[in-house]
This record gives C-alpha cells, structure tokens and sequence, in this order.
C-alpha cells in the first residue's frame, strides 16, 4: 500500500494495524474454506463487530465508533490488499451501503432498533435493488409494496443480492405507487423471518466466491408501515443521494486489488528465470510495470482527493462515477497484464493472481456498470 498520504493521520494508522491484525486472526485461516463453501461464517460477523469494523462511521448514540468514512475506506483498503474479496464484500455492502441507507433514511426508531444490532453483527443487512430483467435501470423495478391499513405487503423477485444467505434484514427497493418511472419508488424494510420471504440459494459466481449472493422472494411479505424508510415515492432520490458514496467505495476496493496484484507482480517477474535472466530485467517488463505504476499513483491520487471531499460533504455524482469508471476500468486492464507476466501460472486457481483477475470482473458491474457511469459523466460534459 502507499504511504504517507495526506488523507490519514497517525490515529488512521493505528486503526490500520488493527485491522491487519482481524485479517491475520479471522480470515486469512478461514479464507480457502468460506471459498470452497461459497459463505463466510457467521461468526465472521460477529468478530468484525467485536473488532469494531462494522459500521464504525454510526453515531455513539446508536453504538458506533462515531468516526468520519475515512475510517470506512481502512476496512475495505486493508482487507482489498490483502486478497479477500469475498469477505471485503460481505462488509462492505453492510458497513457503506446499508449502514448509510438507514442513517440517512431512517426514523429515529429505526436507527435506534438496527444499528446497534448492525454494528455488533448480530444483525447482517442486505439491500435489494436489481430484479430479473431490470439490472442498473432502477426505474424498470416491479416489485411492489401495496399499502392495506397499517401494513405493506411486499411481492417480487430480487436478484444478485450481496449477503443474501446471512442477511436478517434487508432494504427493499419497491414501487409504492402506479407514478411513472421513479416517481413511485419507495425503501422498506424487511425482516427475513418474516413469512412470505424466502432466499434462493447460493449464486454461483465468477469471483468474490465466499461472498453470498442470493435471489430473493417476497410472497405477499407483510411489513408494519413503520417500515417505510423516509416518505412513500422517495425510494429513488434517496438512492441517488446515497449511490455515490458506493461508487467511492468501489473505487477504493479496485485500487487496493490492484495495488495487491501489481506488488506481488513485481516480486514475482523479479524471481521468475527466462533466457537466463529475470523477467524483470527485460525492458517489456520494465516499461509495462512503469505505466501499471504510474496508473497507480494516478488512481490513488484521485480516489483520496474524493475521499478528502466526501468527509467534507462534497462529493460529487460526477466525481465518483468518474472514481468508480476509471478505477475499475484500470483494475481489471492492470490484473490482467499482471496475469500475463506470470505466464501459464497465472491462469492456475493455486496462484494468487489468478483469483484477483476473477475478483477484478465484477468491479465494473455493479453498483452500476461502465456504461452507466459513462452516462451520467456524459451529462456534465459542458461543466
């Protein structure tokens, strides 16, 4: 990882070795197994919360650490660089995007009953945006929360939802009224004990193996109109407000991913023997590993000044959409010239690289795809 960046102090630092520590101690004796079984532990929640990793951005009043989203970008740095993509998002889909759903949406009872649970990991949050069919266009969602007296009743089909099979709560995204568009989106929450819910299984992916990702269904789910996360039809300015924050994060992730792959690329040309000589000493290699450096302090460059902005409150859609484009786009253009040093070896699943290259894909998917943050950058071209 870099050193010496102006957007930490020495107390981040501290909160760094930290962290390194819950990696050593919690995932790293875990991480070949939670791979194989496609889930993390349950236990896994719990200690992230012991170790006060969960949400620490929560007011004290509400059981958190109380501290600013630097805080927030440590968790994802740390554990991104360390490999484990999986157990990064399982956090981090609780910690950045939820946690800051029911902060900013939520109602006093709200926030007093969940976060506490959320930050001790009693609780593990989930939120459903994409359907079948529907994908980065949130206004195409159909399923519905129909209002009958003093409860919602929810039906629909969710699907690639992160901590789908750990998940005790989750954030609906449901259309709450016949407006068009996105005018009739709402947020309610869901307990999944509720009956009428049930979890499909375990979604095999490409990559982040040990994160669950689930469909999901709702049957007529009947939820307490307390359950309603700010006004009826504001479910899509809500979202909006709160997306760029999970773009930044996503943008975090790809940079420390990246920095991983390219450290141990370097130690590895370095040792690897071809026509007599290192790898490394051949002036492809060189040149290559020159532009991959200079990518990197450009992305870190970047993504600290958006996260210096967003402590500050004044990050902006254009600002992480253009974080999140050009961080992914350069992660996956990095993993896989860093796969291509390491030769046939790259492609082996035994060998490191191999799995960042397949953790690398989903990056420029979602919490919206490329084209979608090309997009929304397109629209400020005269700004």
């Amino acid at each position: 990882m870099l050193k010496s960046r102006s957007v930490y102090n020495q107390e981040h630092e501290m909160f760094r070795d930290a962290v390194r520590g819950f990696i050593k101690a919690e995932i790293a004796p875990h991480f070949a197994r939670w791979e194989e079984a496609g889930i993390v532990d349950r236990s896994y929640w719990t200690a992230g919360g012991r170790a006060g990793l969960l949400c620490p951005q929560v007011p004290e009043q509400y059981g958190g650490a109380g501290v600013n989203f630097e805080y927030n970008a440590i968790v994802v740095e740390e554990i991104g660089y360390a490999g484990y993509a999986g157990p990064l998002t399982n956090f981090s889909v609780h910690s950045d995007v939820c946690a800051g759903y029911i902060l900013k949406a939520g109602s006093e009872e709200q926030k007093a009953h969940w976060l506490p649970r959320m930050v001790t990991g009693e609780t593990v949050c989930a939120i459903a945006m994409t359907e079948p069919g529907t994908g980065s266009d949130l206004q195409g969602v159909k399923t519905r929360a129909v209002r009958d007296g003093e409860v919602y009743r929810v039906s629909g089909a969710k699907t690639f939802i992160s901590n789908g099979q750990h998940c005790d709560l989750v954030i609906v995204v449901a259309r709450t009224s016949d407006a068009p568009g996105a005018k009739g989106l709402s947020l309610i929450l869901v307990e999944t004990d509720r009956p009428g819910f049930r979890r499909g299984g375990k979604l095999h992916k490409l990559g982040h193996l040990s994160s669950d990702t689930s469909e999901m269904f709702f049957d007529e789910v009947e939820v307490p109109i307390t359950n309603l996360m700010g006004a009826e039809g504001a479910g899509f300015s809500t979202l909006m407000n709160e997306l760029p924050q999970e773009r930044l994060i996503i943008a975090v992730h790809s940079m420390a991913a990246a920095q991983r792959a390219f450290d141990i690329t370097c130690d590895y040309v370095r040792e690897r023997k071809v026509f007599g000589k290192s790898v490394a000493d051949f002036q492809n290699t060189r040149y290559k590993l020159a532009d991959l450096k200079a990518d990197l302090l450009m992305g870190w460059a970047f993504v600290d000044q958006c996260l210096a902005k967003h402590v500050r409150g004044e990050l902006s859609a254009l600002d992480a959409s253009t974080a999140k484009l050009w961080c992914t786009e350069m992660h996956g253009r990095l993993v896989d010239q860093c796969l291509q040093f390491h030769g046939g070896y790259g492609f082996m699943r035994e060998y490191e690289i191999c799995r960042l290259f397949a953790d690398a894909r989903v990056q420029r998917i979602y919490g919206g795809t490329s084209e979608i943050m090309r997009e929304l950058i397109s629209r400020n071209l005269q700004s």
